[in-house]
């Protein structure tokens, strides 16, 4: 083989990037194969809020452009040989789209019939309750009032137009076009049942084989973690931006290097030890990103400031000269082990936790210094009902047994906070400033219980990682026993005072 040889057989293999029609040429074509947004996502990998982006002017890269590209030409194809059998009819070019998608603009409105998938099998009417062959705005619902068995007698007005349930939380009743029937509403399946389906497809794929279900459910979970994200948040008060600027200091400095964020994970181990021989036992907290994903989250954009004050409405990271610990004796330095002093950028969480430890209440240590800030306007329940649905079925697959399920919602949400960086496994969703701020509320949380166990007489032995600590007492009357997010259990006992101490082998 010749020197550059190698070189030609890689630049073969960069083919050029496949053509895409405009924006609103993309959804023309979507709407007139009557396909919801969420059939193209499942058909692509992608979530059905990726797919909007695109018919909103936002291109995909890579395989999944190409991807992209070979479903609208193949749907192109298919209306062009319509028209040239009916010229009249349909939509034949991407002329003609552009055309079709100006009309939609002036005259479509939410929740319409871009909402409407066709189910493989049918799923019980969330009006009557009789089997459907439709789900609308995520509901199996009847599209012909003929074949809904619900209506109320009094008021038998045809409908003319369709019925679209609130995709808000249940015991609401759907909103109804005018002229429409009354249609008496049953508590719709909530987000959580996209987990249960995922599940029970994959099993029925393998015929019962869990290994090879957990292997497909695995590989998904990135993509079905943000389908369950766009699910919860309809409705939502508020508006996300997925892919904002972000400042140099968010932005790896090379390609296998980190940005300049300090997380303050800790890892801290006593020194000196209460006298005598005494058993430690290491506890392990459950769930814990799954805990860390109710925290102040930034909403858009970060802005620059340089006000050396707090302002507890607004989120994102800053620049901090962090206040002295004298403590390290009995409880760990709360931004964590760092060898170098001087000012740091630390997340939200972090710089609350010191602000509260600095209060009052406490009186641990001396106010941070506040040099400068990124920050947005924040919620704490930004991520909530996301939270809430993995949590459920978290505890009903622990309640049932079902190991695969388990595994299944731990990767979801272990991999939804490690991929929303910079990541090649979600394209998605670029908030490494949201990952940052969610593993140091993990480090936080366990810091905090570090603190409850000090408090309540406890002797902090050990902090590890986002999970573990190892204490010395009758932790049981501190920290309830279990399996559940708010519970811990024991993953490991040993004595110290003897001479030596027996290692727990489980440090993160």
């Amino acid at each position: 083989m010749g020197e550059f040889d190698a070189i030609d057989s890689l630049l073969a293999s960069v083919g050029p990037q496949a053509d895409l029609p405009d924006p609103e040429v993309r959804r023309a074509l979507r709407e007139r194969a009557q396909l919801s947004k969420a059939q193209v996502a499942r058909a692509l990998g992608v979530s059905p809020s990726t797919v909007s982006a695109w018919e909103s002017g936002r291109d995909p890269v890579g395989e999944a452009r190409a991807k992209y590209a070979y479903l609208l030409d193949g749907l192109n194809t298919k209306f062009t040989a319509e028209t040239n059998t009916e010229p009249a009819a349909g939509v034949a070019t991407p002329v003609a789209l552009h055309a079709d998608a100006a009309a939609h603009d002036a005259s479509h409105e939410p929740g319409g019939d871009d909402e409407v998938e066709a189910l493989a099998a049918p799923e019980p009417c969330v009006l009557c309750g009789r089997p459907a062959g439709q789900r609308v705005a995520g509901f199996a619902q009847h599209l012909d009032p003929a074949d809904c068995q619900n209506t109320v007698a009094e008021d038998p007005a045809p409908v003319a137009e369709q019925i679209i349930p609130d995709p808000k939380p249940p015991q609401r009743e759907p909103t109804r076009a005018k002229g429409s029937a009354r249609r008496a509403f049953q508590e719709p399946s909530g987000p959580g049942d996209l987990i249960h389906e995922a599940v029970h497809a994959a099993l029925a794929e393998h015929q019962g084989d869990i290994e090879a279900a957990s292997a497909v459910l695995l590989k998904r979970a990135i993509p079905d973690a943000m389908r369950l994200l766009d699910e919860t948040r309809k409705g939502a008060r508020y508006d996300v931006i997925a892919h904002p600027w972000i400042p140099d200091i968010l932005k790896k400095q090379t390609s296998r290097g980190a940005d300049h964020i300090w997380e303050a994970r800790p890892k801290w181990t006593r020194t000196t030890l209460p006298p005598g021989r005494r058993e430690v036992t290491a506890l392990d907290t459950n769930g814990a990103y799954l805990s860390a994903l109710k925290t102040h989250l930034p909403l858009g954009q970060l802005e620059h400031s340089t006000s050396l004050t707090h302002d507890r409405r607004r989120a994102g990271v800053h620049l901090i000269t962090p206040p002295a610990w004298e403590h390290d004796a009995v409880l760990p330095n709360p931004i964590g082990q760092r060898d170098e002093p001087g000012p740091l950028w630390v997340t939200e969480p972090t710089l609350r936790l010191l602000l509260r430890l600095s209060s009052p209440k406490h009186g641990l240590c001396e106010p941070p210094e506040i040099h400068e800030s990124y920050t947005s306007g924040a919620t704490e329940n930004l991520l909530e009902k996301f939270r809430i649905a993995l949590k459920d079925a978290r505890d009903t697959a622990i309640a049932d047994g079902d190991h695969l399920t388990l595994e299944y919602v731990k990767a979801m949400y272990s991999k939804f906070v490690s991929t929303m960086g910079e990541s090649n496994y979600n394209r998605e969703l670029y908030r490494p400033d949201w990952m940052h701020i969610i593993r140091s509320q993990a480090f936080a949380n366990l810091w905090m219980k570090a603190l409850k166990a000090h408090n309540e007489g406890l002797a902090v032995v050990r902090a590890m990682g986002t999970d573990e600590l190892h204490v010395i007492g009758d932790w049981r009357r501190v920290f309830p026993e279990g399996r559940g997010v708010t519970e811990v259990k024991i993953k490991d006992t040993y004595t110290v005072g003897t001479g030596t101490e027996a290692s727990t082998g489980q440090e993160q």
